[in-house]
């Protein structure tokens, strides 16, 4: 029993390391993206919880804008809303000009409402500026 107890310790342990090896590379591409089209991006989130499994963000990369106290910040996120990177706070109009750089640049807008950065959730705020 000891032994199965810690191969699914060591299995899920394996699951989580390859989740953010392959979450790091596309996020790091995100990044790359929005640093090209903004002069500055960080790194947010690598992976993201699903059912209590850790998972790579996803692939694809859709851009949104959402408020925060120090200013309107851009962003990339997954299909699920998991920011993958974004810029620095920044005013309306820069944030708005990041934006349409990334739509420019074929980047699809993200539709949903709400999108997680770190463990917490931020609304998007794109389709009101």
């Amino acid at each position: 029993m000891l032994a199965i107890k810690f191969s699914v310790r060591l299995w899920y342990t394996m699951q989580y390391f390859q989740a953010v090896r392959i979450g790091k590379e596309r996020a790091g591409k995100s990044q790359m993206i929005l640093f090209n089209l903004g002069g500055f991006a960080m790194l947010t989130l690598t992976t993201k919880k699903k059912d209590g499994v850790f998972l790579p963000v996803g692939e694809q990369n859709y851009a949104a804008i959402i408020q925060t106290p120090d200013g309107y910040v851009t962003i990339l996120v997954d299909e699920d809303g998991y920011t993958k990177a974004q810029s620095k706070p920044l005013q309306k109009e820069s944030a708005l000009e990041i934006f349409k750089k990334a739509r420019d640049a074929g980047i699809e807008e993200f539709t949903g409402v709400t999108v997680e950065i770190w463990t917490e959730q931020y609304r998007t705020v794109q389709k009101e500026l």
